[in-house]
């Protein structure tokens, strides 16, 4: 049962990390590799509202996740489409980024382990007889109704079908009159916002560390290839696989092999199927 429970919040919090990376590059194809730099910019941002401004904590969530939206949003529309369809220069571009805001807050004092968010329900509760706290199952709750809202908005809105568009045929879709640069910088701005969301759902569960960026980075680009870049269920898929994997990993061998699993994961993917569980991309390619 701490196996089931455990398995399934890592999992729900590795694609809530990966989220926001897919839907960059389903749409866009855009490789976001400050995406785990926006994750931990959005904690700093709603600490600092709260302990430096004083703000109310909901409040001070909805106005990170917005910041953190309009950031990615002035990323794309001030470096990246300059250089969008130029892969090497789009993996360094957003890594760039993505470094100078992690060394930028390091440089700036936020450092060490004393930046920590509150949690949104304190306590904890006993399902089967294991201890789970409420922010934990919070987790799973919100990342299931995520991942809902975001099917729901993909199939229901035109914005959302304008963006499921773009990222099945994107020449299509500009031949029926969507604007691609629109819908990338759309992309970029719903992506940061899903970083941000996931920033506040959990590091409620430790402290706010830059290093945290890296790693989240590393647990979004290992699920998005599993899944298949591009594909948005595929990555909700790979992260119950490599959640599952990592907390299996953790009972049996040691927590700090947890890493080696997502490394792993990255390197069998890539030898076996290219592609990924649900990416069609490199079959395609071979065939023609």
């Amino acid at each position: 049962m701490q196996i089931l429970i455990y398995g399934t919040i890592n999992s729900v919090a590795l694609a809530l990390f990966a989220l926001g990376f897919a839907m960059v590059y389903g749409v866009s194809r855009l490789p976001n590799f400050a995406h785990g730099a926006l994750y931990v910019l959005s904690g700093f941002i709603t600490w600092t509202f709260v302990n430096s401004l004083g703000l109310n904590y909901f409040i001070s969530i909805l106005l990170a996740m917005f910041v953190t939206g309009i950031i990615g949003a002035l990323i794309y529309q001030f470096v990246l489409i300059r250089i969008r369809g130029m892969e090497i220069s789009e993996i360094m571009a957003t890594y760039a980024i993505g470094l100078a805001i992690l060394e930028g807050l390091r440089w700036g004092g936020f450092r060490g382990m004393t930046y920590t968010l509150p949690a949104f329900i304190e306590g904890s509760t006993e399902i089967a007889g294991i201890s789970v706290d409420y922010q934990r199952l919070l987790v799973v709750g919100i990342g299931a109704a995520v991942v809902a809202v975001l099917w729901l908005f993909t199939h229901y809105t035109s914005l959302g079908l304008a963006l499921r568009g773009m990222a099945q045929d994107e020449r299509a879709a500009m031949m029926l009159g969507i604007d691609s640069d629109l819908m990338a910088l759309a992309a970029m701005g719903f992506g940061s916002m899903l970083a941000a969301l996931a920033a506040v759902l959990l590091l409620p569960l430790g402290n706010i560390v830059v290093e945290a960026g890296y790693n989240v980075l590393i647990l979004a680009i290992a699920v998005c290839i599993v899944g298949g870049l591009g594909s948005w269920m595929g990555a909700v898929l790979a992260a119950f696989i490599i959640g599952f994997a990592q907390i299996l990993t953790v009972v049996y061998l040691g927590a700090h092999y947890q890493m080696v699993v997502a490394l792993l994961a990255i390197i069998i993917t890539l030898i076996l199927r290219p592609s990924g569980l649900f990416g069609r991309q490199k079959e395609l390619e071979e065939r023609v």
